[in-house]
């Protein structure tokens, strides 16, 4: 039986950024929590091609809810926080990578949130 793998980035909905911000907080999400995962999970992902899904959260306090839950369910994951340098105020906290890992794994944590619009 094959696994079927994925990686969810998850961004705050409430804070105002420009696209192109957007994907590089999205970015740094997705290498970020990679950088977390083991090599033969990032191997199977990567031979998947690489499925990806950017969902979305109220605010801060439901972003730093799930990245608990990704804890407690020993999920990789990396929490971005933006250094201030254009956009926003440093120290922002912008987005969660989450994995890559099992998908019914991760859709446990993430399964109840929309999709980013």
């Amino acid at each position: 039986m094959n696994m079927a793998y994925k990686q969810v980035i998850v961004v705050r909905n409430d804070i105002k950024m420009s696209p192109a911000k957007l994907a590089v907080q999205v970015a740094h999400a997705a290498l970020s929590a990679a950088s977390q995962t083991g090599k033969k999970t990032v191997s199977a992902w990567q031979k998947e091609g690489q499925k990806k899904v950017v969902l979305a959260v109220k605010d801060k306090k439901s972003l730093l809810e799930l990245e608990k839950r990704c804890r407690d369910f020993r999920l990789p994951c990396s929490l971005i926080s933006d250094a201030g340098l254009t956009e926003l105020r440093s120290g922002t906290t912008t987005c969660l990578g989450i994995g890559p890992d099992e998908e019914k794994k991760i859709n446990k944590v993430t399964g109840s949130l929309p999709l980013m619009k």
